[in-house]
């Protein structure tokens, strides 16, 4: 079953500065229900569940329509003060209430509880039953998402209400738990709709890919969790199958105990799910990690390490952020920072009452992509309530000069405009060239906190402008061979028409990628002579706030209302819109030689592309390529699809990854000068 789990601190742990918190995480299991022996108490009725907390309601289910037995499949968190408090527990209009006491429970055990209905004005003796399951549990906030009133959703940074030793300590992970999701078998093919699985390990979150309803199910994926030494929860697997916009139905859900995992060696799990519902079949994997730390700058050296799995390590010198915004009415604020590579995430102490602090941390985390962006992202402690945004910088790994501190300006969420205040930062990057080539070319890691896509007005507009930029390229290609054809200019025909009889007459398939190989060296001439510029088509990209814009709309009655109905297929062809310009735009970006890293890994593929084609015959090298590819399931049966070159055109940035992220670094600035120069466009 999925557990129904309320997360708080005992009473006699305090924080440093604030009051003790916690988090209540409620749960639906497939199995809960709410049954009444009386047709008459739901006949008619549409069951929902409200939960208050001191007169004050915290969260509301979704309405069940029709049914005696409900199942909700929901969870949610809130804020715990004291553990006296009494959970109510009221199920629609007149059909009774009961109670959650959490005083008499026991940390990190999970309790059963069939909480009867009652209602004392009803005559009914017996009103029904919801069966939930009860676990308190300390909780590491920093990755919940919440909404507030008024200001955006802030992308999961709650404070960690321990001593600051026991606080920076317990963030780190010992482990790394590498789950591959191979397939299902015998499931039901009844119906249309799509299948995906849902793994959680305490705050991680993953979720697969969607699948057309079918007998045996191929996901194929891969992914990590980060395994902490003080977690004791089980890894939670689930298969859920949707029909349409809400028809969400639990399949089956089961644990996996990971307390005897045995280090470094893969386990095989085929899993029965709910009667004749098939089979989930997946791996684990816990392997051992090494340097992540979290120390003073002062004793924080960065040394070089030989661990196979890793591309190298990345040390992050949080020295001090100025001129923050001010969120407390006496002008000050209790700033924090927070950073993420990839999926791991560390944060500094929080500095109460300044908007100048000064954390002097240094922070080590491994590095499995040379290609990731690092995250910075100050927030306000705001007590028990969620954090208020202050900033957020990114810095692409790839662009990091060591040792030199940089002061870089605050930016918005969605990094599209600056935001008030600096922050001062050492980053130093230690890799391995060979490993960070080798992974180009293999599966991107997904990120397992992924934010809910939402239809936007102005990104459908942004991603058509790029899409129709990308086709009017093409166009003005196309039209000029033609006008070779058509002897507009006699000079250039006749040379365009003598290149086509040399071409033609000598040509061979290794100078296709001899031939892109010179016109990445053409482009490289071109940029260290300061004839052309790889930002030069980043003048016209605009990003803005369109989320707040788009929020404020949302709230008024129109056009989105009516169009409520078909905003998934709307959403479809802005992502798709999305993806097309992603593509032409990383490839163009490959040429003009934005990420040199990438540029000159693409002129070492076409180098020895063109030697193999020189050297070995095509039809050698297209057998060699099948016979892998058919072979490839019988040498492995669980290996990971993939598509080398769609991974590495993932790694090269689009336009908008290089408007929202800086990939130049201003060195030795106290207050750095204003980044927003590409979008005016350059001077010179």
């Amino acid at each position: 079953t999925r557990p129904l789990s309320l997360q708080c601190l005992p009473n006699n742990q305090h924080s440093a500065k604030g009051p003790p918190m916690a988090y209540i995480v409620i749960t639906y299991s497939e199995k809960t229900h709410t049954t009444s022996p009386h047709s008459s108490v739901f006949c008619t009725s549409d069951p929902y569940v409200k939960f208050k907390l001191e007169g004050k309601q915290f969260y509301k289910s979704k309405v069940v329509y029709k049914s005696l037995n409900p199942r909700w499949n929901e969870s949610f968190s809130h804020p715990l003060r004291d553990r006296e408090h009494v959970v109510d527990v009221r199920v629609g209009i007149f059909m009774g209430s009961s109670s959650i006491s959490l005083k008499d429970l026991e940390l990190y055990k999970t309790y059963e509880m069939e909480l009867h209905l009652d209602d004392p004005k009803s005559k009914e003796d017996d009103m029904g039953v919801i069966v939930v399951e009860v676990c308190l549990m300390f909780r590491d906030a920093t990755i919940k998402k919440n909404k507030r009133k008024g200001g955006s959703a802030v992308r999961g940074m709650l404070p960690v209400w321990d001593a600051q030793k026991n606080q920076l300590k317990n963030q780190m992970w010992t482990g790394v738990l590498g789950i591959t999701l191979v397939e299902g078998q015998d499931l039901p093919q009844y119906g249309q709709g799509d299948i995906y699985v849902r793994f959680r390990l305490g705050d991680q979150k993953y979720k697969s890919k969607n699948l057309c309803i079918q007998a045996n199910p191929q996901w194929r994926e891969q992914f990590d969790f980060n395994q902490f030494e003080d977690n004791q929860e089980p890894l939670q697997v689930e298969l859920f199958s949707k029909r349409g916009r809400k028809g969400e139905e639990s399949w089956g859900m089961f644990e996996v105990d990971l307390s005897r995992l045995p280090l470094n060696e893969r386990q095989f799990y085929t899993h029965v799910l709910d009667p004749e519902k098939g089979r989930l079949v997946f791996l684990v994997t816990l392997r051992p990690c090494w340097g992540v730390s979290i120390s003073d700058v002062e004793t924080a050296p960065l040394t070089k390490s030989e661990e196979r799995d890793k591309v190298g390590f990345l040390q992050v010198n949080v020295m001090k952020a100025n001129d923050l915004p001010a969120t407390d009415l006496n002008g000050k604020s209790n700033p924090l920072c927070v950073i993420e590579l990839g999926n791991c995430k560390l944060q500094t102490h929080t500095i109460y009452k300044t908007v100048n602090p000064e954390w002097n941390k240094a922070f080590t985390l491994p590095i499995k992509d040379i290609h990731d962006v690092i995250e910075l992202t100050v927030l306000d402690e705001n007590g028990d309530k969620a954090p208020n945004f202050l900033g957020k910088v990114a810095v692409p790994l790839l662009t990091v000069q060591n040792g030199q501190p940089i002061c870089l300006f605050l930016k918005k969420e969605n990094l599209g405009s600056t935001s008030k205040g600096t922050i001062t930062l050492v980053l130093e990057v230690i890799y391995n060239k060979v490993r960070a080539g080798i992974k180009t070319f293999q599966p991107k890691e997904t990120k397992l906190m992924e934010e809910n896509l939402k239809f936007s007005k102005k990104v459908l507009a942004r991603n058509i402008y790029r899409v129709r930029k990308i086709s009017t390229a093409v166009l003005y290609t196309l039209q000029y061979i033609k006008s070779c054809f058509q002897w507009e200019s006699t000079q250039r025909s006749l040379i365009a028409f003598l290149i086509f009889l040399v071409t033609v007459w000598h040509w061979e398939l290794f100078m296709l990628p001899l031939f892109l190989l010179l016109l990445i060296g053409w482009n490289y001439f071109q940029l260290t002579t300061g004839k052309a510029s790889s930002n030069q088509d980043l003048v016209n990209m605009t990003m803005g706030d369109d989320e707040e814009e788009d929020e404020k709309e949302s709230g008024k009655k129109g056009l989105m209302d009516k169009i409520h109905m078909v905003q998934e297929v709307v959403l479809v062809v802005q992502n798709v819109l999305e993806e097309i310009a992603n593509i032409g735009e990383r490839i163009k970006n490959i040429f003009n030689w934005s990420v040199p890293f990438v540029s000159c890994l693409a002129c070492l593929v076409m180098f020895v592309a063109a030697a193999l084609l020189y050297f070995i015959p095509f039809r050698y090298i297209v057998l060699i390529w099948g016979v892998n590819k058919f072979t490839k399931k019988l040498r492995n049966p669980y290996t990971i699809d993939n598509n080398e070159i769609l991974d590495f055109l993932k790694r090269v940035p689009s336009d908008v990854q290089k408007v929202r992220v800086q990939f130049y670094i201003q060195i030795g600035r106290e207050f750095p000068v204003d980044v927003s120069w590409f979008k005016r466009g350059t001077t010179s």
